[in-house]
């Protein structure tokens, strides 16, 4: 008889609620579940019959996720709530806790737990709402493997268990951050091969110029965490605190020559909160895929203060063909209240510089900050089209909850969204945080506003036809015609 499976990790697939109608078009990337598949190789690596279900990728309902966790029969269903940024996570609660209510059925002999970044921030509340069993605070390398012992064992003591939010008499018995994992090359590498790595599809504007070459597609982490302390970003959430780790580049490179040679991935997110900082490691990490001749696409995250042109010039060279600038605002009064810590007089000669080198931009703005008015994103608007990047993401900002603004929003009774899914930028019932001089709406109808002034813009249009050809032009276009649908009425 084969051994039971210990631990399911469970990707809940919430396209719809999350993308509204755009989740039926192939705008929206697929990513593959990196922490799902980093704990799953970790805890293989401690001896544990460990597996992962991807119901995004495999297309599944909650019904049909629920099922296939009860065939699998494993004794803990981790069902994982961590997105691929600071937006991500969150909006995909609404599906987490779905697919534990279908699986609340205590016949079934399977423990359900929550864990992610959403849970980190908000256990209590999370295990008040939802009908889990356990909740994992942290990243899970300490709770989990002691939650199987003790489920193993036969007193089962929860108190003993790092991180660990359980419940007793029906009463939230609450848990402790674990110390974080100093030593990330400890790590054994993601379990990639428990992924259908063909169903991942990378971001449209990332294969820009080979639009139809989306998949496969892979992620990759170099470091973790963030040292800076943006007053929107609650991606800190999940470590308890502003600080980042770096893995080993041997370790890094074993990961990516996996990726590149044994399942065939070209198109690479590097998932570092903030890659382009350290130049020297940057550089050394280039020279190494130089030296190996892959013929990759990579993107990766930057600050406008944290490149340099030897740098830059470095990336290219090894396929990094895309930069991701948060820009946030084109206001100087907004990104002085959100701590963003670069100067607005940066901005040009940073383009200048990454454009000289031969890099694309993906331009990150968000509308709504609180210092914000009609006036000022309107600056950030202009900023927005000065820079003309190829691609740009345009949010509203939102109270992402282990975020300053969510803090801030509950201290003050600001109007949250009324479900979980609500936090998505694209979603009927989105609702933005308000201003200190307009309302969500207001910003949710510039936001809209913005965006299709930008992808419509005709010098926009001319120069992605320039640089990536007709195709490409007219995939964009396509794209313009789909219009979200907002169940609010603009105020």
């Amino acid at each position: 008889m084969s051994r039971r499976l210990d631990i399911l990790f469970v990707k809940p697939g919430s396209q719809k609620q999350v993308y509204g109608e755009l989740s039926a078009f192939k705008l929206t990337a697929i990513e593959p579940p990196i922490w799902s598949a980093i704990l799953a190789g970790y805890m293989r690596g401690l001896g544990f019959e460990a597996a992962i279900l991807d119901a995004e990728a495999e297309n599944l309902s909650y019904v049909e996720t629920a099922a296939r966790v009860r065939d699998l029969n494993p004794l803990v269903a981790a069902i994982m709530v961590s997105g691929h940024n600071p937006s991500a996570s969150t909006m995909n609660m609404t599906g987490a806790g779905r697919i534990v209510d279908l699986l609340s059925d205590k016949t079934s002999g399977v423990h359900t737990l929550l864990a992610g970044l959403h849970p980190s921030a908000l256990p209590g509340l999370t295990m008040d709402e939802e009908r889990a069993e356990f909740l994992c605070q942290g990243e899970g390398f300490v709770t989990l493997p002691a939650l199987l012992e003790a489920l193993k064992g036969a007193n089962p003591d929860f108190s003993k268990v790092p991180g660990l939010w359980w419940r007793k008499n029906n009463k939230v018995q609450p848990g402790t951050l674990p110390p974080l994992l100093e030593d990330l090359d400890v790590l054994p590498l993601p379990a990639w091969d428990m992924l259908h790595m063909e169903h991942y599809r990378a971001h449209n504007w990332h294969c820009f110029g080979n639009i139809e070459r989306r998949q496969p597609y892979g992620v990759l982490y170099t470091s973790l965490g963030c040292p800076f302390k943006c007053t929107f970003c609650c991606i800190n959430a999940l470590f308890g605190k502003h600080t980042i780790r770096y893995r080993g580049l041997d370790k890094v490179m074993e990961e990516l020559d996996i990726l590149v040679t044994r399942y065939g991935v070209r198109n690479i997110k590097i998932m570092d909160e903030l890659f382009a900082m350290n130049e020297k490691r940057v550089i050394e990490f280039c020279d190494r895929i130089i030296a190996r001749k892959y013929d990759l696409n990579f993107w990766a995250y930057a600050r406008v203060n944290s490149v340099s042109q030897r740098m830059l010039a470095k990336m290219k060279e090894a396929g990094i063909n895309w930069i991701a600038y948060g820009f946030e605002s084109g206001s100087k009064r907004v990104l002085e209240d959100v701590t963003k810590g670069y100067r607005l007089d940066q901005v040009g000669q940073l383009v200048e510089m990454t454009y000289a080198e031969g890099l694309h931009i993906c331009a990150n703005f968000i509308f709504g900050l609180r210092e914000d008015d009609y006036d000022s994103m309107q600056e950030t608007m202009s900023l927005m089209q000065s820079i003309n990047a190829e691609w740009s993401n345009i949010y509203s900002a939102m109270a992402y909850p282990g975020s300053k603004l969510y803090d801030l929003a509950v201290t003050q009774g600001l109007p949250l969204p009324k479900s979980w899914h609500g936090y998505s930028q694209y979603s009927p019932d989105c609702l933005p945080l308000p201003t200190k001089y307009l309302a969500g709406m207001q910003v949710l109808s510039f936001r809209d506003y913005a965006f299709d002034a930008y992808f419509k813009n005709p010098r926009y249009l001319h120069m992605i036809r320039a640089k990536f050809g007709e195709q490409t032009m007219q995939h964009i276009q396509g794209m313009t015609e789909k219009t979200l649908y907002r169940e609010f009425s603009i105020v």
